[in-house]
């Protein structure tokens, strides 16, 4: 097990850790029905707080921030001799805690995405874990939630008998759920991206070696251009210029972000 703390990336805290010790600290945290934020970041993730210092503030109040993405591994070891040697990726993540919330009989709790896409995920997860509790799956509303709504989700997960709860709304939105949930809910709150379609088998995850070789961004480009190419036009080459800047010492990055003025909750 691996946990070297938090480091800065860009002004961002990462939590330059493995699998083990975030499996660890997310189960604890459910047992003693504890709040705690967590969400896998990749490059894109960052880089929304890099640019927007309300979204930076409520990422460096997060519990644990995993390096999702093998660019941010590999600067999490170049810059601070992390010596990662695998990177905490949603997905995987999602498996693992679940595998674990099996064994320990820890009732999970799925929020976000499409009926559709829940309806598959819980099958494949039943197939993978067949002791796992699933206390509840609700679809997104994809808008924001008023302050009724929220309390009454928040009382429906409590009520629900969930330790902890699976959020796929997509960067930014999840984060923000995460942040102003955490508290309310009592419960681990992970922000885990895509995985929900990916685990569900409705969206293709790209080759190993592409993972491993940081080229997934590339497959996920090639498979939904539309609705990804300005993220990765603009986000991927400033995220390597602004690293080669945090390197060499010519721009230094602070962590303090801006609190954020209204709650923008989405549902």
């Amino acid at each position: 097990m691996r946990d070297e703390g938090k480091k800065n990336v860009l002004g961002i805290l990462i939590n330059a850790l493995d699998y083990e010790a975030a499996v660890d600290s997310i189960l604890c945290a459910a047992r003693e029905n504890r709040g705690f934020a967590v969400s896998a970041v990749a490059v894109h993730g960052l880089m929304t707080g890099v640019l927007d210092p309300e979204q930076k503030f409520r990422l460096n109040h997060f519990d644990l921030l995993t390096p999702d993405g093998q660019p941010i591994r590999w600067v999490l070891n170049w810059l601070y001799s992390a010596d990662l040697r695998d990177r905490v990726y949603g997905p995987n993540l999602t498996l693992k805690v679940c595998a674990r919330a099996a064994e320990e009989g820890v009732a999970v709790y799925f929020y976000g995405s499409t009926p559709a896409i829940l309806a598959e995920l819980k099958k494949s997860l039943a197939s993978r874990f067949p002791r796992l509790v699933i206390a509840g799956l609700e679809p997104s509303r994809f808008r924001p939630l008023t302050p009724d709504e929220k309390a009454d989700l928040g009382a429906r997960i409590r009520a629900s008998g969930a330790s902890l709860i699976f959020v796929g709304l997509g960067c930014p939105r999840q984060e923000v759920f995460a942040f102003e949930c955490r508290d309310i809910l009592q419960m681990p709150v992970l922000a885990v991206g895509a995985a929900f379609p990916f685990l569900a088998g409705l969206i293709p995850q790209a080759p190993g070696w592409m993972q491993n070789a940081g080229l997934e961004w590339l497959f996920r480009l090639a498979s939904e251009p539309k609705r990804l190419w300005r993220r990765y036009l603009f986000l991927n080459p400033a995220y390597i210029l602004l690293v080669l800047l945090q390197a060499t010492g010519i721009s230094r990055f602070s962590t303090q972000g801006q609190s954020p003025t209204v709650e923008l909750l989405h549902g």
